[in-house]
């Protein structure tokens, strides 16, 4: 079965279909070009709008590969008059990148872009290696960084489905026939059928796998509502020091390194805000520009748990050139959970906007905010308790106050009020003991029941 990240989208047998380059020695590391196809009017190849810089795009799609240890040794962007369906470049542009990548003893080509199974084929023959596009690269580093079951099930599943769009009639390969079955003979099923029902089998069971992920989850919010605490999910684009943060805020060990999508899993940690209230901070994966489809969809289950928090962190580098633009892509991302149904469509009201980083740029008062932002440095501290201040008067914002006059031997029900609400005023006498207490609307729907 063709393999897009791992091996040629061709049989190693066929001779005609390419040369390759001398393979790596066993242990070196693995030799890479990238390459940016780059369209005027600041429009990429897929033809949408396209704030950023090519340099900057360049630069992030080089972090990309390094950050599952390939060694960069060519890089280049590539204008784009028109987008050829045969290669998607030019024919100039393939030979002269051709003859840097032979000089370079190129392992494997990165191509920022969306290829075409066709345009991969025709780019691997004519380079003589190994070709992967933007889609294929970030399913490799999520292949790698997936730590968990669930995590695994969902990287499994992006791979296959990107698996199955490579199988074309245009790898003459597949097309190889297997006997028929039965008495009636017959022509029998062809080889690239054969893959497509293996891969159409094997979906079905992790579609069924995560859909049992997603019901667990469901159950572990049930459990976490009936003992509930407000949970605040922290969200933003990779490498923007959401797990730094997170790991600042509750004191964990989160793996936080200064590389792309060092967090995959979601991982979750009690914090106690100012007031003396209780939430749990969840942290996520993070998010990028072009997030190829194939991960929204199989990444649903965790990013379901931001469609539950009660506050949103959106957590942004600051110091990067291209904050703005990133900004628009996190966005775009729960913008498109909203037209799917996953996010409710009041999201923005409930998110707060944390500048990370701002040790990079001299402190938190040098970093212009909008209104609601809060400027922090996860890395020093400061703004920390700015921030969970302001998690605090949201909160509370959203809370009811009500009265209540509880019997003074009724300890278990003043206790569970200081517990899961916020005692405002509280008056003793022999009678009763009246109490003003700020709960959430939930919390107070479950004491009431109990009186």
């Amino acid at each position: 079965m063709a393999d897009p990240l791992n091996g040629p989208s061709a049989d190693s047998s066929d001779e005609d279909v390419f040369q390759r380059v001398d393979a790596p020695l066993p242990g070196a590391p693995t030799r890479a070009a990238v390459i940016l196809p780059w369209e005027r009017q600041g429009r990429d190849v897929a033809g949408v709008d396209q704030p950023r810089a090519a340099e900057a795009r360049l630069a992030e799609a080089v972090g990309l590969a390094a950050s599952i240890g390939l060694v960069v040794v060519h890089e280049a962007i590539l204008p784009l008059r028109m987008r050829r369906p045969s290669m998607l470049l030019g024919e100039g542009q393939v030979a002269t990148q051709g003859q840097a990548i032979s000089s370079g003893h190129v392992d494997v080509v990165v191509v920022d872009a969306a290829l075409s199974p066709v345009q991969q084929r025709n780019l691997e023959r004519a380079w003589g290696c190994k070709v992967i596009d933007r889609t294929g690269l970030i399913l490799d580093i999520f292949g790698e960084r997936a730590a968990t079951k669930e995590g695994t099930l969902q990287v499994e599943l992006a791979h296959l489905q990107y698996q199955r769009s490579r199988l074309v009639r245009s790898w003459t390969h597949l097309e190889r026939q297997r006997g028929g079955f039965g008495f009636l003979g017959g022509p029998g099923e062809t080889q690239i059928e054969a893959d497509r029902r293996l891969i159409d089998d094997r979906l079905v069971r992790l579609r069924k796998d995560l859909e049992q992920v997603r019901r667990t989850r469901g159950l572990h919010r049930s459990a976490r509502k009936r003992v509930p605490f407000p949970v605040v999910a922290l969200v933003g684009y990779t490498n923007a020091g959401k797990s730094t943060l997170f790991n600042a805020l509750t004191g964990a060990d989160v793996t936080a390194k200064d590389q792309l999508f060092a967090t995959l899993d979601p991982t979750m940690r009690g914090l106690k805000l100012p007031s003396g209230r209780r939430v749990i901070l969840s942290d996520t994966v993070g998010f990028i520009s072009q997030l190829p489809h194939e991960l929204v969809e199989a990444f649903r289950a965790t990013l379901e748990e931001v469609s539950e928090a009660d506050v949103i962190l959106h957590v942004r580098d600051a110091a990067h050139p291209e904050t703005i633009a990133q900004r628009g892509d996190v966005i775009k991302v729960l913008d498109d959970m909203v037209a799917d149904g996953t996010l409710d469509p009041a999201w923005p009201d409930r998110t707060i906007e944390v500048l990370n980083k701002a040790d990079l740029l001299g402190g938190v008062a040098e970093i212009p905010l909008r209104e609601g932002a809060i400027a922090v440095s996860a890395i020093t501290g400061e703004g920390l308790e700015a921030l969970k201040a302001a998690i605090d008067l949201w909160i509370a914002q959203g809370m009811e106050v009500a009265d209540y006059e509880i019997p003074p031997q009724d300890g278990a029900r003043m206790a569970w009020l200081y517990q899961h609400g916020e005692v405002v005023e509280r008056h003793d006498d022999d009678a009763a003991v009246r109490m003003k207490v700020r709960l959430l609307p939930a919390d107070r729907a479950r004491f009431e029941r109990r009186e």
